[in-house]
């Protein structure tokens, strides 16, 4: 019997290929590790509808007594959908490959070839992880990107909501310490707490992702230096200000984002700050089950995998992995962004 047979076993299925995947270790990356950024959302469809309704609270005109009250209108209600997108990498396995396997039917083949596989699924997880960490960056901006750059969904289009306008942090950066920079401060927190209408509560925190050049100028500014030496000497920090890390100012935590390495592919522009909140919900994924007959009717998963194999010739066999997503912002406009340049 063909060595290939092996992968009609009941280790290789969709269903135990899917579950494995699962067991890996966390791939690092920075907004896919924060806490309280996104809501996963698994649904049953491929479609995903979203619906918008209008409750701002509003005030009450008084009127006199013995007179019907002011009527409250019902909620202006409006609900769309989206499709997922699909995410797809295979790697093929040659029957070349598998040579010095000893013959079908041993229990090393088995264990031979699930390494093998295993090893597939790792790199392949790698690459779905720093894609999905790309969607991410995208989603706290606003406008979702594909991997060569293109739009997938730009939600303030989708939502009619405008994402504001990048604000210059360059003066109070650079000024003497004068509040400048906390008034900066307080007027992104004002205008993200404002564009919530108050979803998230008091829990919000507000946070932003600075690129190289702005972290260091930030951090080297006056006014941060002098909140940060008044910090150290109620011995509340230590070493601050270092790449890669986080200090709160302002009410506001600031990270250093660190990228893929060529600074570039995944990365934050150098002179650049986004502000988002955590912790408001408003940031979800949803997932999709995948397009196969086990999986109708199921809850979407963040990731499948399977194999498909070379039914001609028996020559090869392809391990792949695949996710059915949609990353949603529904409150574009409570992403503001700065540069540090004037």
């Amino acid at each position: 019997m063909p060595i290939m047979d092996v992968f009609n076993q009941d280790a290789f299925t969709a269903v135990s290929l899917t579950a494995s995947v699962d067991k890996f270790g966390y791939v690092p990356g920075f907004l896919s590790g924060m806490r309280g950024l996104v809501v996963p959302v698994p649904v049953r469809t491929k479609d995903v509808w979203i619906e918008t309704r209008s409750n701002s609270p509003a005030l009450i005109q008084t009127t006199a007594r013995g007179t019907p009250p002011v009527q409250k209108s019902g909620d202006i209600r409006d609900a769309r959908s989206w499709p997922t997108v699909r995410l797809a990498i295979a790697s093929r396995i040659w029957a070349q490959e598998l040579q010095n396997i000893r013959a079908f039917g041993q229990e090393q083949a088995m264990k031979d070839l699930m390494g093998e596989v295993a090893r597939r699924q790792f790199k392949m997880k790698q690459d779905m992880a720093l894609t999905k960490e790309n969607m991410l960056l995208g989603l706290v901006q606003g406008i979702v990107a594909d991997a060569d750059g293109s739009t997938i969904r730009n939600w303030g289009t989708e939502f009619s909501q405008s994402i504001p306008a990048e604000v210059s942090w360059g003066t109070a950066l650079t000024a003497p310490s004068g509040g400048a920079l906390r008034e900066l401060c307080n007027q992104t927190r004002r205008t993200i707490l404002r564009a919530l209408k108050g979803l998230g509560g008091n829990v919000v925190e507000i946070h932003a992702l600075c690129g190289d050049t702005f972290w260091d100028t930030f951090v080297s500014s006056e006014e941060v230096r002098e909140n940060y030496q008044a910090a150290q000497a109620l011995q509340r920090i230590n070493n601050v200000g270092g790449a890669w890390e986080t200090y709160y100012f302002g009410n506001i935590y600031f990270h250093n984002y660190r990228g893929t390495d060529d600074d570039s592919t995944v990365a934050i522009g150098d002179t650049k700050a986004k502000f988002f909140p955590v912790n408001a919900g408003i940031f979800q994924v949803a997932y999709s089950p995948a397009d196969r007959f086990e999986f109708v009717g199921t809850l979407g998963q963040e990731e499948y995998s399977w194999i498909v194999t070379d039914r001609d010739r028996d020559e090869w066999a392809d391990v792949e992995m695949q996710s059915y997503l949609l990353p949603v912002c529904t409150m574009p406009s409570a992403l503001p962004s700065a540069r540090s340049s004037a």
